[in-house]
C-alpha cells in the first residue's frame, strides 16, 4: 500500500478531530488489476494515540502534504531539456509551517515507508512527498471542485507511483520505441526530401498509445475514436495501426491514394488516416483515427461527434434500449484527443469543445486529451505561445486534472496512462496528460530550428535517443538481452523494405464503404429523382403525434393555442401547413420509419424565431418532453434536440462528426441567423465542403440558415449564399450530376423542405445539404402548403415553373431563388401584369440545368430574361447562376438587385425601403 495514502488517512482523520474516516470508493477497475492500483485496506484508517497526542504539530505536516499535492507541479522534474529549472515555491518549505526535519510525525511506519524503525521524522515524509509529487511525473488536481474526485486522485496517484512496470511491459515498450524510431531513421534514408513530421523526441508518446488501446481493450471499451495533427501520425499509422507501409511510400512518391476507378483528389501525406481492428492477449478494440485538415484542433470537434455517433449507431448509452438504461455514453466508447501544446493553448475551438464536453446531447463521457508538448509553436519559444504558465491551463477552466509527464521517463507515461483512464472510466470526465518532449528537427525535416531557437536546439543535438537509452537501461539491468531488442528492428526494417519494393504493383484500396457505410454508392454523375412523399394518413398521425403530451402536461397557455390547436386543425384540413410543420412531419415521418434525427444549434428546440417548438417545456417543473420520441411503442428511431452552447465551429464540428459516422441520422445544424456559420468557416471550408474529395468521407449534415433582407441590418440578413456557391464544384459550362460537392437549396415552399429533409435519408449516398433557410416565410400567408404535395409519387422540384400565367403572352421572365419570389409576385399582382412570368430556382447546385430549361420552353415570346435577387450585385446568387445560363442555356440574362456594397445590408431603414422599391422597380421596368 501506498506510504503517503497511508499518510493521507491519517491526516485527515486529525483534520476531523479524530473522527472516523469513510473510505472513497476505489475505482472498480482496480480490483481487476488492469490499471496496476491496490485496494485500499480498513486497517489504513487507523490513527495511532501518540499522533492524536501531537495534533499540533502534525496538523502542520498534514498542511505541508497538502501543499505538495496542490505545488509540487512547479518543482517537477518534468522539461527532458531542462532550459528551465524548477523553483520550489514557498508553500514546499518546512519552516513555513514551524516543522523541523526531526520532528517525529508518524507512529507506527515499521513495514509502510520500509525504514525498519516504528517512526518517521519530517524528512523522511518530504523525501516520500518529493519522490512522489516532484519526480518525472507530476500533476495538477486540487482546483477539481469536487471532494471526491479531489481524494480520488490524490489515492490513485500516490498508489501508482509505487508501482513498477512488469519486466513484460519493459520489454514491450523498449520494442514499441525501438520500431517508431526505426521507421523514422528508415523514412529519413528512403526519402531524404520529403516532410513527414516524425516522432523523433516523443517515441515515448507511441508507449501511450499502444498502452492505451490495450487498457481500452481490457476494459471493454469497443471503439477508440482518436485524433492526432501531423507530428507523429506516420509512426502511430504505421507501427500500431497496421497501416500499410506501401501505401504510405506510393504518397511519398507522388501517387493516389485511392483507386482508379474511385473519385478523390487525395489529400496529403500527414492527413492520412486510419480504421483497425486491434488485438491485446483475448480483447478486440476498433481504433478510428480521423483524417486531419491542417487547420490545427479543428478536428477534434469531429472526433467527438463521431464518437457519440458511434454510441447512438450501437445502441449504447442514453441512446440505449428501456432496459439498458444504466448504460452511460463512453461505456463503449473512447474520444481520444491528441494535441500541440501551442495550439491547445491557442485555438478557441478548444475552449469550446472544453466547454460543450458535459453538457446534455454532446456528452462522450468524457475525452483523454493527450498534449504532445513540444514546448515550441513553428518556431515560437514556449514562453510566448500562451500568457499561462502550462499549456494544459485551459483545462482547469472545467476543472480537468492534469498530469503532467517528463517524455524521457518511458515508465512514467505509461502510469500517465493508466491513471488518466483510470480517472476518465471512474468519472466520466475530461482529464488532461500534458507530456513534455521536444522536437529533433525543425518543424519539419528540411528545416533548420537553430535560426530562432539556438539554445533549445543546442541542447537536443548532442542528446542521445529515448529508445536507446530505454533500451540500454533495461539491458544494463538484466531485463533482457539485447538480441530481443535488436531481432524486433531487424525484422521491422525488412518489413519496410518488402513494402518499398512493391510500390509499382500494390493497387491501393479503398475502405471508405465498410461497416456501417456498407451498401452506400458515391453520387452518381447525373440527378435522380427520389419519391420522398408519404400517405396522408401517416402524415396525420405523425402531425398529431408532434403536439401531443401527457395529460397532466402544462403546456404553455399562448402555445397550446398558437402552435397545438392550429397543427391539429391544419392535420384536420390537411391544408395551410407552415414551415414548421412541414419539418415536424418530415422528421417524425423519418422516426416511423426507423431513421434518426438530430437538430442542434442555439436554441433549436424552440427556434430562433419562436416557430419550432419541437421540445415542449413543462409549465411548471420547466422539464422537457419531445412529443415525436413518442410515436408508438417499441419506438426505435429518435429525435436528438440539443440546445448547443453559444459556439459555431465546435458545434458544427460535431454535427459533421455525427453524419461520417452515423449515415442512418439526420444530423441538422441551424445557426440563430444566416452569416452567423462564419465563426465555424473553417470547419465548412476543410471538412463540409472537401471532405469527401480528401478522404472518401461522406457527410448527409444539413445546414440550416436563415437567409432574407428585412431591414434587420448587416449581421442578420444574408447566409452569404455566394460563398457556398464557390466553395461548390458545379461545372460553368457543363451539366452538374449528383457527384458535386455540396447541395445548396433556396425553397420557398413547406413541401419542398419537407422533400429535402426526406431525400437526405432515402438516397443511397450522402451529401452535404445547405439550406437558405427562411424568416418572415414561417408565417408568411402565401408561403403553406397541402398534405397532397407531399403524397406519394411527389419529390422536390429544383426549378418550380410560373403556371399562373399564359405562356405565350408572356414578354419576360423573372428568374429568383428564395424568399424574394413573394415580393415579386407581390409587385407583379399590384401592377396587374399579365406579360411577365416569375420562374423559381429552388435549388442552386447542383445547377438545374435541364428542369430551367424545360421550364423557359414553354414561353415561345419572351424577349427579356432578368435575374432578380435581394442581395447585392457581389453577394448572392448572381455571379453562380450569369455564366451558366450563358454557357449551358445559351440564356443572356439582366441584372435586378442591390448594387454592389462592402457590407451585406443597411442598417438605415429608410435607405432599406429606398432599396427595396429600386429593386422592385428594376425587375418590372
Amino acid at each position: 500500500m501506498s506510504a503517503l495514502l497511508c499518510l493521507k488517512s491519517r491526516y485527515s482523520a486529525l483534520l476531523r478531530c479524530g473522527r472516523a474516516v469513510t473510505s472513497v470508493q476505489q475505482n472498480y477497475h482496480a480490483d481487476q488489476g488492469i490499471y496496476g492500483f491496490k485496494p485500499r485496506q480498513s486497517s489504513d484508517f487507523t490513527v495511532s494515540e501518540n499522533v492524536l497526542n501531537n495534533r499540533s504539530k502534525n496538523s502542520n505536516l498534514v498542511r505541508l502534504v497538502q501543499a505538495y499535492r496542490k505545488h509540487g507541479h512547479q518543482k517537477a522534474s518534468t522539461d527532458p531539456l531542462g532550459l528551465k529549472q524548477p523553483a520550489a515555491p514557498l508553500e514546499l518549505d518546512p519552516s513555513w509551517y514551524g516543522l523541523s526535519a526531526t520532528d517525529s510525525s508518524v507512529h507506527n511506519l515499521q513495514g509502510i515507508l520500509s525504514t525498519g524503525h516504528n517512526e518517521a521524522n519530517t524528512a523522511q515524509v518530504i523525501d516520500l512527498l518529493e519522490n512522489t509529487y516532484c519526480g518525472a511525473m507530476a500533476t495538477e488536481f486540487q482546483h477539481i471542485s469536487s471532494l471526491e474526485a479531489r481524494e480520488w486522485f490524490a489515492e490513485n496517484f500516490e498508489s501508482i507511483q509505487q508501482q513498477s512496470l512488469t519486466q513484460g511491459e519493459q520489454i514491450h515498450l523498449a520494442q514499441v520505441m525501438l520500431k517508431s524510431q526505426a521507421f523514422d531513421i528508415f523514412l529519413a534514408n528512403k526519402f531524404p526530401t520529403v516532410k513527414r513530421y516524425g516522432g523523433e523526441g516523443a517515441e515515448s508518446a507511441l508507449g501511450f498509445y499502444d498502452e492505451l488501446f490495450r487498457l481500452a481493450a481490457a476494459d471493454g471499451i469497443s471503439d477508440v475514436i482518436m485524433c492526432i495533427a501531423h507530428r507523429g501520425r506516420l509512426n502511430l499509422l504505421t507501427c500500431l495501426l497496421q497501416y500499410p507501409p506501401v501505401e504510405m511510400f506510393r504518397k511519398m512518391k507522388g501517387k493516389r491514394e485511392f483507386p482508379d476507378d474511385v473519385v478523390g483528389n487525395g489529400d496529403v501525406l500527414s492527413h492520412l488516416f486510419a480504421s483497425v481492428d486491434l488485438q491485446y492477449d483475448e480483447n478486440n478494440v476498433h481504433v478510428t483515427m480521423s483524417p486531419c485538415p491542417s487547420h490545427l484542433e479543428s478536428v477534434n470537434a469531429v472526433c467527438a461527434g463521431k464518437t457519440r455517433a458511434r454510441a447512438q449507431y450501437k445502441r449504447t448509452g442514453d441512446y440505449a434500449p428501456a432496459e439498458q438504461t444504466d448504460a452511460r455514453v463512453g461505456d463503449d466508447q473512447l474520444c481520444f484527443q491528441i494535441h500541440g501544446d501551442a495550439a491547445f493553448s491557442g485555438q478557441g475551438i478548444v475552449m469550446e469543445l472544453l466547454a460543450m464536453a458535459e453538457v446534455p446531447h454532446y456528452s462522450v463521457g468524457g475525452t483523454i486529451h493527450l498534449i504532445v508538448n513540444n514546448q515550441i509553436g513553428f518556431t515560437t519559444p514556449n514562453e510566448r505561445a500562451k500568457s499561462s504558465e502550462n499549456a494544459s491551463d485551459i483545462g482547469k477552466m472545467t476543472d480537468t486534472p492534469v498530469i503532467r509527464v517528463n517524455g524521457d521517463h518511458p515508465e512514467e507515461v505509461i502510469k500517465a496512462c493508466k491513471l488518466a483512464l483510470a480517472y476518465r472510466q471512474k468519472f466520466r470526465k475530461d482529464v488532461i496528460v500534458d507530456y513534455i518532449c521536444f522536437r529533433r528537427w525543425g518543424h519539419n525535416e528540411m528545416d533548420d530550428p537553430s535560426f530562432t531557437n539556438p539554445i533549445m536546439y543546442k541542447a537536443i543535438k548532442n542528446r542521445q535517443s529515448i529508445p536507446d537509452l530505454y533500451a540500454k537501461q533495461l539491458i544494463d539491468s538484466g531485463v533482457c538481452q539485447e538480441e530481443e531488442l535488436t531481432n524486433v528492428v531487424k525484422e521491422w526494417n525488412a518489413e519496410l523494405s518488402s513494402h518499398l519494393t512493391q510500390i509499382e504493383s500494390y493497387v491501393p484500396k479503398a475502405y471508405h464503404l465498410e461497416r456501417q457505410w456498407s451498401g452506400y454508392i458515391q453520387a452518381p454523375q447525373h440527378i435522380s429523382r427520389w419519391d420522398t412523399g408519404v400517405p396522408a394518413d401517416i402524415l396525420r398521425y405523425v402531425g398529431a403525434k408532434s403536439v401531443s403530451t401527457p395529460e397532466d402536461f402544462p403546456t404553455h397557455p399562448h402555445l397550446v393555442k398558437t402552435h397545438v390547436d392550429r397543427r391539429l386543425q391544419k392535420m384536420q384540413t390537411g391544408s395551410d401547413l407552415d414551415w414548421a410543420t412541414a419539418e415536424a412531419l418530415a422528421m417524425g415521418s423519418l422516426l416511423y420509419q426507423g431513421y434518426n434525427v438530430r437538430i442542434s444549434g442555439q436554441d433549436v428546440g424552440r427556434g430562433t424565431f419562436s416557430h419550432r417548438h419541437c421540445m415542449l417545456v413543462d409549465s411548471e417543473t420547466g422539464h422537457a418532453y419531445i412529443p415525436l420520441n413518442n410515436l408508438k411503442d417499441s419506438q426505435e428511431a429518435f429525435l436528438e434536440v440539443g440546445n448547443s452552447i453559444l459556439s459555431e465551429e465546435a458545434v458544427l464540428g460535431f454535427e459533421y462528426g455525427f453524419s461520417i459516422d452515423n449515415p442512418k441520422v439526420l444530423a441538422i445544424w441551424e445557426a440563430q441567423f444566416g452569416d452567423f456559420f462564419n465563426g465555424a468557416q473553417i470547419m465548412i471550408d476543410t471538412l463540409v465542403s472537401g471532405g469527401e474529395t480528401k478522404w472518401l468521407t461522406q457527410s448527409g449534415l444539413v445546414m440550416l440558415l436563415p437567409h432574407g433582407y428585412d431591414g434587420a441590418g448587416p449581421e442578420h440578413t444574408t447566409c452569404r449564399i455566394e460563398r457556398f456557391l464557390q466553395l461548390t464544384d458545379s461545372s460553368e459550362t457543363s451539366v452538374d450530376g449528383e457527384n458535386i460537392n455540396l447541395q445548396f437549396a433556396n425553397p420557398t415552399t413547406p413541401a419542398q423542405y419537407f422533400h429535402l429533409l426526406r431525400r437526405q435519408m432515402l438516397r443511397n449516398f450522402r451529401k452535404p445539404l445547405v439550406i437558405a433557410a427562411p424568416k418572415v416565410m414561417l408565417r408568411h400567408p402565401s408561403c403553406v402548403s397541402s398534405l397532397a404535395d407531399m403524397a406519394p409519387g411527389s419529390t422536390f422540384e429544383p426549378v418550380i415553373s410560373d403556371l399562373s400565367v399564359d405562356a405565350g403572352s408572356v414578354k419576360k421572365v423573372l428568374l429568383v431563388s428564395g424568399k424574394h419570389y413573394f415580393a415579386l409576385m407581390n409587385e407583379r399582382e399590384t401592377r396587374g401584369l399579365k406579360d411577365t412570368a416569375i420562374v423559381r430556382l429552388e435549388a442552386l447546385c447542383p445547377f438545374p440545368a435541364a428542369e430551367i430549361q424545360s421550364a423557359l420552353s414553354k414561353f415561345t415570346n419572351a424577349q427579356e430574361f432578368v435575374w432578380s435577387q435581394e442581395e447585392h450585385r457581389n453577394q448572392g446568387a448572381w455571379s453562380f447562376v450569369n455564366p451558366r445560363f450563358e454557357n449551358i442555356l445559351g440564356v443572356k440574362l439582366q441584372y435586378a438587385g442591390r448594387d454592389v456594397a462592402p457590407t451585406p445590408a443597411t442598417g438605415v431603414g429608410e435607405i432599406h425601403q429606398l432599396e427595396v422599391k429600386q429593386i422592385l422597380d428594376a425587375a418590372f421596368l
